[in-house]
């Protein structure tokens, strides 16, 4: 996936509708766990859901979640990429592997 040709279309799409003007950091911060709320309602009442509806939800959610980043400078890949080798430290495979114990438990 090209992720700035993701991310020129929503800023696009995102102006040419002037949404710009609701598009702070909180009001996208809410809309994440709006959409993620939605995400789970998919899985609410059985373990496999219509796939259509998952999709859907699924990619308002990363699409917010892009905003958000895009609002506030972030890149994307680089802050997934810290995040992983931070994780990594706390989940060392030794330790981790098999395991979904708390690192602090570990």
């Amino acid at each position: 996936m090209d992720d700035e040709s993701v991310l020129d279309q929503l800023r696009t799409f995102v102006a040419e509708r002037d949404w710009e003007q609701f598009h702070t950091p909180e009001n996208l911060a809410k809309s994440i766990v709006i959409e993620a709320a939605e995400l789970l309602e998919c899985f609410q009442w059985h373990d496999v859901s219509n796939m259509a509806d998952v999709q859907s939800e699924l990619a308002d959610v990363m699409t917010y979640c892009l905003l958000l980043a895009d609002r506030l400078g972030l890149d994307p890949r680089h802050i997934i990429f810290e995040k992983l080798e931070t994780t990594r430290q706390k989940y060392p495979l030794e330790k981790a592997r098999g395991r979904s114990t708390k690192y602090d438990r570990l």
